[in-house]
């Protein structure tokens, strides 16, 4: 078996491809990474990097074995983190966010339970954007996040909230006046788009390319924010799906919201990383479950 400065070494060069700048990264000299590489290669009996004196490259025996050797160490790593905060107990710092101004009683009834079984951990509590709730979680700035689902690329637990849709509508619009409209209507108006950087499967479900039938939904123009979409609605540029939520905490007197009747129902609830699911995190959804009165993953 490697041993794990045999990994650590092949994996570094892998990704560098000049001994130099291995050596710098692990801290040993160059003439040791060559040992630990010669080594490597004795066992598997084979070249893995193919040197000269402008380049160093990986052979295809290199390129498969880190290949296989990448999810391997990850997946120890996340084992030797889940085992390091067993034995330490829930402890350290977690960052928690919300995304729309409604979600935020939610989770901070999650961050007081939280806290009530976990004092030694301190919870940090932010607001994030449209425009930055993936990057926040990708970059580390925030461990989990309240959001709309669906969420792609991220683990997700329980649903935490539900609401009924509605569509927002200039106040002077036609469909202002309805008591209720069919998700079919969006066949028949621009609708304004959300930024780019959100979810592709979230984008998919607020603001689809067809109707239920099949009938192609135009598209408006796209809005940096939320506050930004609702005045591009103000504006007549379009309509947009939203949550019912939206008349209490986006109340506008030039914007109307007429109840969807046939829409499913906008579902919400906590997101993060699947590589970072720490035990400060599985406690954490499990506080929000029980505070929200739902069932809690195992």
């Amino acid at each position: 078996m490697l041993e794990r400065v045999e990994i650590e070494a092949f994996l570094t060069l892998a990704e560098e491809l000049h001994f130099g700048r291995t050596a710098e990264r692990l801290r040993i000299t160059t003439g040791r990474v060559s040992q630990l590489i010669k080594k490597v290669e004795r066992r598997v009996g084979g070249t893995l990097f193919e040197r000269t004196s402008r380049a160093v490259r990986l052979t295809e025996i290199g390129r498969q074995l880190a290949d296989d050797l990448v999810p391997l160490v990850a997946g120890m790593e996340e084992a030797l983190r889940r085992a390091t905060d067993a034995s330490r107990g829930v402890t350290g710092e977690l960052r928690v966010a919300f995304l729309g101004e409604w979600t935020a009683p939610v989770l901070l009834k999650a961050v007081g339970l939280f806290n009530r079984r976990h004092p030694d951990c301190r919870v940090e509590v932010r607001e994030v954007q449209l425009s930055n709730s993936r990057a926040s979680l990708l970059d580390g700035v925030v461990d989990v996040l309240i959001a709309s689902y669906p969420f792609d690329g991220m683990a997700c637990g329980p649903v935490l909230l539900t609401e009924k849709r509605v569509l927002a509508v200039a106040a002077g619009h036609p469909l202002a006046g309805e008591e209720s409209v069919s998700v079919e209507v969006l066949a028949e108006h621009p609708v304004v788009q959300y930024p780019e950087v959100t979810s592709v499967a979230f984008k998919r479900d607020r603001t689809p390319d067809h109707t239920p039938s099949g009938r192609p939904v135009p598209r408006g123009p796209v809005g940096g924010s939320f506050s930004e979409m609702l005045t591009l609605v103000a504006m007549g540029r379009g309509v947009l799906p939203v949550g019912e939520h939206s008349r209490r905490y986006y109340p506008r007197p030039d914007v109307s919201y007429v109840p969807i009747h046939d829409a499913q129902p906008i579902e919400r609830g906590l997101v993060w990383l699947v590589g970072r699911t720490t035990e400060r995190i599985r406690e954490f959804v499990r506080a929000a479950t029980d505070a929200a009165g739902k069932p809690s993953i195992a």
